[in-house]
């Protein structure tokens, strides 16, 4: 038997059904005996949402008002009824068993399983099957519109159905245009039978990935702005109605190893995959977030592992990953197993705890532990911050596609420590700033977020090669983050002009590109903090007037980058402070690679670096002092950074909406320093970048 159903919301209606994340407010269904052709009874029921206030065309098409749907039981008790009424209904038919009906996938995956899982209800197996009637009248007529075109009245125009749809309730023609529809499908000329119902996964299945996996593009989204402490439950469970493929979710890592709110989703196919899209700014607890495409590519990059010790810790199926952080360097597999004590056994015992360490063998102080059910796991979790030998312990859920993030950064990432020697200084190739009103300079907008230098290389295409060495700067938010916004300093004003005209509105992945011709002062000041747009420049923001562009440092003597350099993060680089009067005699800045650099690494980053305000900025390793003294005896004299000892503080614990007036407000009533050092400092945990900044912001 089949119960043919039909849904309604509070908002949108059709093709966006589910889309806004609106409440069902309406339920209309009938049991059809496929055996013998007959009917139930219809039912029809109203739905109490949590919120009635209705859209226009849910007004206009139901006619229902939010006083009569006042009166209405909620959703949980309607489906209660459902399922009462669905079994008498299959008494009387004869009947024991039954399978929804419905037209589309959007009633069961869009609107009923994600508001009963945001509601916390548990739904019966029933509403884990269906058949979508769309795809089985397609079947048995070929020659009909394309699925996603198909709706109950072409459907039945096809068929030459004589309905009127104002004739009935709205809902109630629907279902018996539907009961319609099956009887002309079952009729002996087709003889469609309904053996294949879509079904619903109650469950993700989480399971490791191999780099060698291939993985279709159109399968992947990325979900942006989770909370930091989501598992991959969580993300299952925002995406619930859709099948994710077996280890399809994976969180993404910052550069210090923990999860920066995004993830990568990989669904059994591109049908559930556009669906998921549709998903966009939805909510999850008080939190919306946003679901965009992205490739098979990005998803084995975050996913994707070659370890034969990874994949046979994640052989064991089904498991809950705990992944415990901060570890005494000495602890062993016996202490752990005693931290976590006999009311949460480890699976496998020893067999279930993996420890991630360094390539030369050294212990990170992070380990993976394998839990058999969902209890042992919560009463892991309550030992958050407990004490094994001298240091706290930190835990949190975890997933397949994390531990291979960590284990795979962690064996390929070479160590300060381990690196050759000697070590030799190297100069850095010397670049500047322009500061001049010739407008050899362009501006891009509109920049995906993903965007890097390389992508800007390859959007520029031939005009690459008239960019200046050291020409491309990304221009960051206040947040830290890129704002879609790079300039790019070219050779002449004639080269910049041609890059605007035959640049602008170029597509970049998915976005097209605004490129404007500007000047290297307009430049200057965006870099710094101002906007430039359609009423001129504005300058950065400040407490002070007269606000002047600040200069960088220009290193005097070119270098070679060995291959080694660009595989570092970024260390702290304090440039020495010049003024206007003596800018042309600033001392170089000694920086050191590895002694070791058999060939040359040709990566742009080293040739079209950004500033130090730009994440993109190339790493210097800080030389000891005493390297640093014979450096600058074998090459000239320093000028002290300082004045004096102790004329520099450095600041911990800033908000991070800290801006440049809470800072001078902060520091208000004390001495400044001598104006010759005038500058702010501010360090970033990712990579500590000095930008020297003008005068008029801070006096240390």
């Amino acid at each position: 038997s089949l119960v043919v159903v039909f849904w309604a919301t509070a908002g949108a209606y059709g093709a966006k059904l589910g889309s806004d994340e609106r409440e069902l407010i309406l339920l209309v269904w009938q049991v059809v005996d496929l055996h013998s052709k007959k009917v139930a009874l219809l039912h029809k029921s109203l739905v109490k949402a949590d919120n009635l206030d209705l859209s226009d065309q849910c007004r206009e098409l139901s006619g229902l008002t939010p006083e009569g749907l006042d009166k209405a039981e909620p959703l949980d008790r309607v489906l209660q009824q459902f399922s009462q009424l669905v079994s008498s209904d299959l008494k009387v038919l004869g009947r024991s068993s039954y399978t929804l009906c419905s037209d589309g996938q959007l009633l069961v995956r869009q609107v009923l399983h994600p508001e009963t899982s945001k509601k916390n209800f548990l739904l019966s197996d029933c509403f884990y099957s269906f058949y979508d009637l769309r795809k089985e009248f397609h079947t048995c007529y070929p020659s009909s519109a394309a699925v996603k075109d198909q709706t109950i009245k072409t459907m039945a125009e096809y068929l030459g159905l004589g309905t009127d749809e104002t004739e009935e309730d709205f809902g109630v023609w629907q279902v018996k245009t539907m009961v319609a529809i099956i009887f002309s499908m079952l009729s002996e000329s087709c003889n469609q039978i309904f053996t294949e119902p879509e079904t619903v996964k109650c469950k993700y299945e989480t399971g490791p990935c191999s780099k060698s996996e291939t993985v279709d593009s159109e399968t992947v989204i990325r979900a942006r702005g989770l909370p930091w402490q989501s598992s991959d439950q969580d993300i299952a469970r925002f995406f619930k109605g859709l099948n994710i493929a077996k280890g399809g979710v994976a969180l993404c890592l910052n550069a210090q190893g923990r999860r920066n709110g995004e993830a990568l989703v990989r669904f059994v196919n591109s049908e559930q995959r556009d669906l998921a899209l549709e998903r966009h700014k939805h909510h999850m607890g008080s939190r919306y977030i946003e679901v965009y495409k992205a490739t098979g590519e990005e998803f084995l990059k975050i996913a994707g592992g070659t370890s034969n010790e990874v994949a046979q810790f994640l052989s064991k199926e089904n498991q809950v990953i705990i992944r415990m952080r901060g570890l005494p360097f000495t602890a062993t597999q016996e202490d752990v197993l005693g931290f976590l004590g006999p009311e949460c056994p480890v699976t496998g015992g020893k067999e279930g705890l993996l420890f991630v360490k360094y390539p030369d063998g050294r212990p990170t102080g992070d380990a993976f532990v394998l839990f058999s059910c969902e209890e042992y796991a919560q009463n892991a979790l309550k030992k958050h911050k407990e004490i094994l030998g001298k240091r706290y312990i930190e835990l949190f859920r975890s997933t397949a596609a994390e531990v291979q993030q960590v284990l795979n950064r962690y064996m390929s990432t070479p160590l300060i420590p381990t690196l050759p020697t000697p070590i030799i200084p190297v100069i850095p190739p010397p670049y500047t700033i322009a500061t001049g009103s010739i407008r050899d300079c362009v501006r891009l907008r509109g920049l995906p977020y993903t965007a890097g230098i390389d992508d800007i290389l390859e959007f520029m295409g031939d005009a690459t090669a008239d960019i200046k060495p050291h020409g491309v700067h990304m221009v960051l938010n206040q947040q830290g983050r890129p704002s879609g916004d790079a300039f790019i300093q070219m050779k002449s004003a004639d080269k910049a002009f041609m890059v605007a005209q035959k640049c602008h509105k170029k597509m970049m992945k998915d976005r097209y590109v605004e490129v404007f011709q500007c000047s290297g002062e307009e430049m200057n000041f965006v870099l710094m903090g101002g906007t430039l747009n359609r009423s001129g420049l504005s300058p950065p923001p400040c407490k002070l007037p007269c606000l002047s562009p600040p200069a960088y440092a220009a290193f005097q003597t070119a270098a070679v980058i060995p291959a080694e350099a660009a595989l570092y993060q970024p260390q702290a680089l304090l440039p020495t402070t010049r003024t206007p009067q003596a800018s042309a005699a600033a001392p170089p800045t000694v920086t050191y690679y590895p002694a070791q650099a058999a060939q040359l690494y040709m990566n742009y980053t080293a040739y079209y670096p950004s500033p130090p305000v730009s994440p993109t900025t190339v790493g210097y390793i800080a030389a000891p002092p005493g390297a640093v003294a014979a450096a600058a005896a074998a090459t000239a004299t320093h000028t002290p950074i300082l004045p004096q000892p102790g004329a520099l503080v450095r600041m911990q614990g800033l908000p991070y909406n800290t801006g440049m007036k809470e800072i001078l407000s902060f520091f208000q009533g004390y001495q400044y320093a001598p104006d010759d050092y005038n500058g702010l400092i501010q360090l970033s945990d990712q990579a500590r970048s000095v930008l020297q900044a003008p005068k008029e912001w801070v006096c240390l």
